[in-house]
Parts: C-alpha cells; structure tokens; sequence
C-alpha cells in the first residue's frame, strides 16, 4: 500500500506521470490497469500527507486559540 517513507513530493510527482502515460494511452488493457492500480496508491499516499497536514493546521490552530489573550 504505498511507500511509506515516500514524500508527498515524489507521491505527487509520480502521480502526474501515471496520469500522463494514462492520458496518452496506447498500453494494453493490463498495463492500463496497472497503471490506475498504481495511480490509486499514489494518491492515498498523497490524501494521508495531507490528511496530516491539515490536521497538524487544526492542531496548531486550536492551540492558538486556547491561548489567553494578553
């Protein structure tokens, strides 16, 4: 299920690169299938990097908010 040490970067980057070889078509049924399999994996490790991002956000600014006013 993904790579876990991969960055979101290389997730997004390799993503963009799937979609594109989809896009471009000309693969066999399996290679397509492949591909989106692959594509589908790539994007979960992008919805977890920003999953936690927002939730780092939410976090901090929760933070802040409990915070008293000076």
């Amino acid at each position: 299920m993904g790579e876990p040490q991969m960055s979101y970067e290389q997730a997004r980057a390799e993503l963009a690169s799937v979609v594109e070889r989809l896009e471009a078509g000309g693969g066999s049924l399996e290679e397509s299938l492949a591909l989106w399999e692959r594509g589908e994996q790539l994007a979960d490790v992008c919805q977890r990097w920003l999953d936690g991002a927002r939730a780092r956000l939410d976090a901090a600014r929760a933070a802040r908010d409990a915070e008293p006013a000076s």
